[in-house]
């Protein structure tokens, strides 16, 4: 099957992001929006006149929003991952590295979850890398060696997101695509102690990054970091209108990254 994303040209997907907790009520809400898909190893050889790369602009991208915080002087994003999956000892990665996140938007970004999609030179995925920020701002990675498309993915929760959820049990990834429709969805359920609590997916129809997807995202979603902040407080306060149990924020792990 050909890669959905064999152009390596830098992509916008639109689609809903969708959340479900099912314990101890049913909450459940979906939100419409947008997110990158960058090709970095393809932007690091030329860069992209649709995308405002470590710039200013309405919508950009940044190197330092993302691993350590590195800026293009050292290599950026891109240079931090190369290492990370050396450090891990994964090989066989070297082909284009897509990065799914959000933009910055009048400079302003808050990334929840990024996912960087590891291919070799052939084209097939090798591992992916969940990079989470929480609201404290701490950040953390989970890597996910020898995945594929489809697979369900495993790793244990180590990392304080939400102070309704406690840092144990695990997470179940799933990671689909199709390039016959050219729509992309990243699935995230967290189960605790007790089994099954929270189910999370975002999903979108990939367009090429150009003038006409840049005026779409403007002008349905001119909001869209300020929502996604607004709509994580708002959650929280429902949820604790609900009386759902609430948790004590722990230390970072000692390890940036979880394998």
């Amino acid at each position: 099957m050909k890669s959905l994303f064999a152009d390596a040209a830098p992509m916008i997907g639109f689609g809903p992001v969708r959340h479900t907790r099912l314990r101890p009520r049913v909450n459940a809400f979906a939100y419409q929006g947008y997110f990158l898909m960058l090709p970095m190893r393809a932007l690091q050889q030329r860069a992209s006149a649709e995308l405002a790369r470590n710039r200013s602009s309405w919508l950009s991208f940044h190197d330092a929003d993302h691993g350590d915080g590195r800026g293009p002087e050292k290599g950026g994003a891109l240079a931090w991952l190369d290492e990370l999956l050396h450090k891990e000892g994964i090989a066989g990665a070297e082909g284009e590295v897509w990065l799914q996140c959000y933009p910055r938007v009048f400079g302003y970004t808050f990334k929840p979850v990024s996912f960087w999609y590891c291919h070799d030179r052939a084209g097939a995925l090798q591992v992916i890398v969940v990079e989470v920020n929480n609201t404290f701002g701490e950040r953390h990675c989970y890597l996910l060696p020898g995945a594929r498309y489809g697979q369900q993915l495993e790793a244990a929760k180590v990392f304080h997101v939400s102070p309704f959820c406690p840092v144990e049990g695990g997470y179940r990834f799933r990671f689909m695509h199709s390039a016959s429709t050219g729509r992309l969805v990243a699935r995230v359920d967290y189960d605790d102690a007790l089994g099954a609590l929270i189910q999370t997916s975002i999903s979108g129809q990939l367009e090429t990054l150009g003038q006409h997807s840049r005026r779409k995202a403007f002008w349905q979603y001119p909001a869209l970091t300020l929502g996604v902040v607004f709509r994580i407080h708002w959650q929280a306060l429902r949820l604790s209108f609900m009386r759902t149990p609430w948790f004590r924020k722990p230390r970072v792990p000692p390890s940036f990254v979880t394998r």
